[in-house]
């Protein structure tokens, strides 16, 4: 838990599970369904907190960790969806990619639309794409991947990931997207793997990251803010990013 009162909760979402259902895959566990059924069999973590209402204020993709913020009532709700449809840069994502942006700072502007040829996935449509926007800016470079906060102004499926893709620079370990996952032996000189124990990439899912939530609490109309830690999988890939790759940015070090 991240951050609670009676009106709003905030969450550190773990990697590779889905924030609500899938109607491409519903037999697939999703948070937002573990938790109601907790609250439908009168957990004691939700008694403890008198819950019977408890909804998502928008999605997490579910390779990625980080804050997720829900509403315990329909007016909170409703408060949230107004501020996440505002084009206001609400969800600050970390995320590592291929590549080294030319700009420190740039933005891509391409519509979105669903996949036709791949449910689930989502496309470059510029002619029926829904508008889609999203702010990055370049946190570290290394030789060969950068690490980039990235801002959404608006809020499509797979959004910063598709964005990124399009731009030239896919998400390391994104292999819906195209994104190789990052291996110890190619940052490494002399590596030598194992015979009996193959190797595991360092980052092995999409390496998205929601670290931080800005917005106007819905009950007091006061700001708040809300920082997830760095997930241990993204700690250990820039660790070994910095030993092992040439530095070409700035040195940020990541909230011990």
């Amino acid at each position: 838990m991240l951050f609670e009162d009676g009106t709003v909760l905030a969450l550190d979402k773990p990697p590779r599970l889905l924030t609500s259902p899938d109607r491409h895959d519903p037999e697939r566990p999703s948070l937002l369904a573990l938790l109601h059924l907790g609250i439908a069999a009168g957990a004691p973590w939700a008694r403890a907190r008198q819950l019977a209402y408890l909804v998502n204020a928008y999605r997490l993709d579910a390779e990625a960790s980080g804050v997720l913020l829900l509403a315990a009532t329909k007016p909170a709700l409703a408060h949230l969806a107004n501020q996440f449809g505002s084009l206001k840069p609400l969800l600050t994502y970390l995320v590592l990619v291929r590549g080294v942006p030319p700009a420190d700072s740039f933005e891509v502007t391409a519509p979105l639309a669903p996949d036709s040829t791949c449910p689930g996935r989502t496309r470059v449509d510029t002619r029926h794409g829904r508008k889609a926007v999203t702010g990055f800016r370049a946190v570290e470079s290394f030789r060969g991947y950068t690490l980039l906060q990235a801002q959404p102004l608006t809020a499509r499926r797979h959004q910063v990931r598709v964005h990124l893709r399009h731009a030239g620079f896919p998400v390391v370990g994104d292999a819906l997207y195209g994104g190789a996952p990052l291996r110890l032996s190619q940052l490494k000189p002399g590596y030598q793997a194992k015979a009996d124990d193959p190797e595991r990439p360092l980052l092995g899912r999409a390496a998205l990251h929601a670290e931080r939530l800005t917005a106007i609490h819905p009950g007091t109309g006061d700001p708040l803010t809300v920082t997830a830690p760095w997930p241990k999988d993204l700690l250990v890939a820039v660790k070994y990013l910095r030993r092992f790759a040439p530095r070409l940015g700035p040195d940020v070090a990541p909230p011990s």
